[in-house]
């Protein structure tokens, strides 16, 4: 694995709000504590989600946008960029990958946090086809777009973005993961941002408790003990 003393830069890279928070929140918290610059990039504004629906899908949309400004902040994250795409819809195409690969350039980071490609079957809520799409188009963008210069030659020309090796790649969401973070002194923080997602779990009963008893698992698996949570991630170097 990358060392982490090497890791200065990250970009998470997710299809709505709140996807960075269940997947990677408490990892993201450390690394800022660490000195560490963390940009979010999200493919949409999460216009179809949601559980207020007075709101026409405009009104959603700067909602969602609004609480995750909120929930990167909680863990101290100040660069959120949304791309645009219609929530849903969202397929691997050469233009997400574009997308994603221009972003990669501008950041220049050693790790990206972003969805696993393929359908989790042991555990359906992750695959949702926007986050297999993402997923797909991001690893797509790592490699090999956004370190060859000879790939999408209109970001070097029009926009003066030189090519960028991602040395690392972290997955969430997947069926098979093989690294977890101890998030326990994070965990507040986390849940603090999950929160700030208001039109999404302000309706579920007990929903710190869940998160925490989600978590807790983890850290079970991951061997940390009694009284500890973690998050869960596939590490795919792309060096």
């Amino acid at each position: 694995m990358l060392p982490e003393a090497e890791i200065n830069r990250v970009l998470v890279v997710t299809a709505h709000p709140d996807d960075v928070d269940f997947g990677a929140a408490g990892s993201v918290a450390l690394f800022v504590d660490k000195g560490v610059e963390v940009t979010y990039l999200l493919a949409t504004d999460g216009d179809a989600g949601g559980n207020e629906r007075t709101l026409d899908n405009s009104g959603m949309a700067e909602l969602r946008r609004t609480e995750q400004r909120a929930a990167a902040k909680a863990v101290g994250v100040t660069d959120v960029r949304f791309l645009g795409y219609k929530d849903g819809l969202v397929v691997p195409s050469i233009e997400l990958r574009r997308d994603i690969a221009r972003v990669i350039r501008q950041v220049r980071p050693d790790l990206v946090i972003t969805h696993h490609p393929d359908r989790n079957y042991r555990n359906v809520a992750p695959s949702h086809p926007d986050h297999r799409a993402v997923g797909g188009s991001a690893l797509d963008a790592v490699y090999p777009d956004a370190r060859n210069p000879y790939a999408f030659p209109e970001l070097l020309r029009d926009e003066g973005l030189e090519a960028w090796t991602v040395r690392e790649v972290w997955l969430t969401g997947g069926s098979t993961p093989d690294h977890w973070v101890d998030i326990t002194e994070a965990m507040d923080r986390k849940l603090a941002a999950l929160q700030s997602h208001v039109s999404q779990v302000a309706h579920v009963e007990g929903f710190a408790d869940f998160v925490r008893t989600r978590f807790a698992a983890w850290a079970e698996q991951a061997g940390f003990g009694a009284d500890h949570y973690a998050e869960a991630f596939q590490v795919v170097p792309t060096g």
